[in-house]
């Protein structure tokens, strides 16, 4: 059986194993949370570095992908500095490939009812695929990357200035300690209401599981969110703040929907090629699996 094993700096309370076919072939997906020790995780992954086919570095990235360009988190590399052997993921590939596809989805499945087309995506420049589906479908977005990561009430409106403000702060920002712009451990726990106004304002609320319900209001009736990595306890959240609809960009499995860094893994690991896959690559076994963002009524 292959293995993908996904470490992660988030809350070991979200841990999880699961085995699944992909591909023609049984993988076993494995979450590992250490609750924010960085040093930790870093031993981990040096402690199964070869043993395992791919991993996914949860709860943190390596980097942003913002168009074209890569901006390395520098405060994160050193937690991968023993993997030698293993291919190893954050999941970019995987939001911009699965995630591009969530407006069309949306606009198949429920589109008379997103009326406006209004999107609040938390952090368009780490979701570019995202980002691109739904200003290609015609939806007026804010993003919320100064809100969520700095916590600065300024919002930005158009793809132009999320790249100009990647291209300015990310040489400064990849270098900060990645504590401070996500929260890790017990910190995914806690939520503070700020940025009502946004949140009411949209009807697609969209981004990482952990930044949306950090700043999430009490109310979200009719709201439409789109994110990943719920556990069944999130989505009672959700439910009980009056959330209409939850799509899930990763499949739904034994209740839960995992990152795209460990889906990504998994992908990796069912390949057998040793390596990460490119986009193309990605998108044929996406296609193959016929895996696609899911949506789910909730009230």
């Amino acid at each position: 059986m292959r293995r993908a094993v996904s470490i992660s700096i988030g809350s070991s309370k979200r841990n999880k194993t699961i085995e699944l076919e992909l591909l023609g072939q049984k993988v076993l997906l494995e979450r590992i949370g250490t609750d924010g020790d960085m040093e930790k995780a870093a031993r981990l992954y040096g402690e199964l570095d070869g043993k395992v086919d791919a991993f996914g570095v949860g709860g943190a990235d390596l980097g942003l992908m913002v168009d074209n360009r890569w901006y390395p988190l520098y405060s994160v590399l050193p937690m991968v500095r023993f993997v030698k052997q293993t291919p190893i993921v954050d999941g970019t590939g995987l939001k911009n490939t699965l995630e591009g596809k969530v407006a069309t989805v949306l606009e198949r499945e429920i589109g008379p009812y997103l009326q406006p087309k209004r999107a609040f995506l938390t952090a368009g420049a780490d979701r570019w695929g995202m980002t691109r589906a739904f200003v290609d479908a015609g939806y007026e977005c804010i993003f919320g990357d100064l809100m969520f990561s700095v916590g600065l009430p300024i919002p930005l409106r158009s793809v132009r200035s999320l790249k100009v403000l990647a291209a300015l702060l990310m040489p400064v920002m990849g270098r900060l300690p990645f504590s401070w712009l996500y929260p890790t451990g017990e910190k995914q726990e806690q939520r503070v209401p700020k940025f009502e106004k946004y949140y009411l304002w949209a009807m697609v609320l969209a981004g990482d599981c952990h930044y949306i319900k950090r700043h999430m209001p009490d109310r979200l009736d009719g709201k439409v969110i789109v994110t990943n990595t719920t556990t069944p306890e999130d989505v009672d959240i959700f439910r009980q703040a009056g959330v209409k609809y939850l799509m899930t960009t990763t499949p739904i499995l034994e209740g839960r929907s995992f990152g795209t860094n460990l889906m990504e893994a998994a992908l990796i690991a069912a390949a057998g090629k040793g390596r990460k896959l490119t986009n193309a690559e990605l998108d044929e076994a996406l296609t193959q699996l016929g895996f696609e963002p899911q949506l789910q009524e909730l009230n």
